[in-house]
């Protein structure tokens, strides 16, 4: 009886969330590899603490292909952040919040172990791909303002 609630209570790993959400159970990568050459992009104050990342939107593509999919997710220190390298354009704001609303919808339908590991302070990031181009007197600006998903060149942690 014993072992029985030492296990309810462990916390799962990141590698089991992704094996048990049936969209993504075969894409865990190590490190920040399922980034590929977005990789670049994240930086990890102490690499040792990346516990992998799934690149979702490739392995969601067959599933959703008309779907606006979020890129990443990765966990650092057990807790999992999900990361869109996107353009930072007025004209992109509203793809890039239909991407956070897919997600948002397929952590809670699809993926709820991934979701449970979900940083507490702050898991969405939009990273832009080249440069920040949203314009500051704008209504799309004030909104990934309020939201909390203004673009950032480069993810530090």
């Amino acid at each position: 009886m014993g072992n029985k609630s030492k296990k309810k209570t462990k916390a799962k790993t990141f590698k089991v969330a992704v094996e048990e959400t049936k969209d993504v159970k075969s894409c865990y990568q190590s490190g920040l590899k399922a980034l590929g050459g977005h990789s670049g992009k994240i930086e990890l104050s102490d690499t040792t603490q990346c516990e992998g990342s799934v690149n979702i939107d490739d392995c969601t593509q067959a599933k959703y292909p008309t779907a606006n999919r979020w890129d990443y997710a990765f966990a650092y220190k057990a807790q999992v952040y999900f990361v869109e390298v996107h353009t930072a354009s007025t004209g992109e704001v509203r793809t890039v919040l239909r991407k956070l609303r897919w997600l948002k919808d397929w952590l809670n339908e699809q993926a709820p172990e991934i979701s449970k590991m979900k940083a507490k302070d702050r898991a969405f990031f939009w990273v832009a791909s080249n440069g920040y181009h949203i314009l500051k007197n704008s209504s799309q600006y004030r909104s990934v303002i309020a939201i909390g998903l203004n673009p950032i060149p480069r993810l530090k942690m």
